[in-house]
């Protein structure tokens, strides 16, 4: 295990708009294969020199992503998750696509004792970290409780019941899902050695092909496009949760937009960032997450785990 303060990648919320960075370019060694989606740059790595087999599987890495981002976007009136947050009480039947991830969303709010919580979403409408400081009264943040809390809604899988006004997010679980699922597809066509990249959050398919590790730049986070350091990773998955480029700053005081929903209201004192490493992405995202929820208690939580981080106070 190894811990440390490197600075981690850059991270970029479920979903707004990023300047497209699209086509197949080499990098070094690798075929690199660029796109955006998700609001964020998109890119497959493919540690191969066939240009044809790499555009193959740069378009079934995209057309996944696409495909979860038209599912799961809250900014798209017809994807399954609008369709769940329009339904003003009413018992709505899942697929089993959508039931398996409010399965782990659920396992997430019961492991993190409510600190993860996808009903949290909707706290976006009265925290806006837009460079200003419009922080929300206290008033205005007790009108917002009765919306939060996943303990208020009615799954029964595949049926789930959400109290009218209420909403759900899938930020911190939607675009780490698609990096698994966007890996899995490309491993089920070829064994070329990839790494899957949707904004800062990877997962890699093994080793290159000379048994070496990937060797992923680290983004600073006071210093944007200027790398900080290097991880290498042979297995698994990276992601990163950070507040350095989003919050909002009032009378000398720093809010985080890490928001708890246990209390609607700004985490205390979390680290600028964190990175974990982990098997899946959706798994490093959910525990990447967690640790910022637990604010200035996050290095102690991530020790406590026995969890491979990096952190930056």
């Amino acid at each position: 295990m190894w811990w440390g303060t490197a600075l981690p990648s850059t991270r970029s919320d479920l979903w707004g708009e990023v300047e497209p960075l699209s086509g197949l370019r080499r990098i070094g060694e690798d075929l690199v294969y660029g796109f955006a989606a998700m609001g964020s740059p998109c890119e497959l790595r493919i540690d191969s020199v066939d240009e044809e087999l790499a555009l193959g599987l740069g378009q079934v890495a995209e057309d996944e992503a696409r495909r979860i981002e038209a599912k799961f976007s809250r900014y798209r009136p017809d994807s399954a998750l609008s369709r769940i947050n329009a339904s003003e009480g009413e018992a709505i039947w899942l697929d089993e696509e959508t039931a398996g991830l409010i399965d782990y969303a659920a396992q997430c709010f019961e492991l993190s004792n409510g600190l993860f919580d996808i009903t949290s979403g909707i706290l976006r409408r009265i925290w806006r970290f837009d460079g200003s400081d419009r922080v929300p009264t206290p008033e205005v943040i007790r009108t917002f409780k009765p919306l939060v809390g996943w303990d208020k809604v009615t799954w029964r899988r595949p049926t789930l019941t959400l109290p009218p006004g209420m909403e759900l997010d899938l930020g911190g679980l939607g675009k780490e899902y698609a990096v698994d699922c966007a890996l899995l597809k490309v491993m089920a066509i070829d064994d070329a050695p990839v790494l899957v990249n949707f904004g800062g959050d990877l997962r890699v398919s093994g080793a290159r092909r000379d048994g070496s590790r990937w060797r992923v730049a680290i983004d600073s986070v006071f210093a944007p496009g200027t790398p900080d350091g290097m991880i290498e990773i042979a297995s698994g998955a990276l992601t990163t949760s950070g507040d350095a480029r989003r919050f909002l700053q009032k009378e000398g005081i720093r809010y985080s937009h890490i928001l708890d929903p246990r209390t609607c209201a700004a985490v205390v004192d979390p680290p600028h960032a964190v990175t974990v490493a982990a098997a899946t992405c959706i798994e490093a995202g959910f525990l990447s997450t967690l640790a910022m929820l637990h604010g200035r208690e996050a290095e102690q939580f991530l020790r406590q785990e026995g969890l491979v981080a990096w952190w930056v106070r």
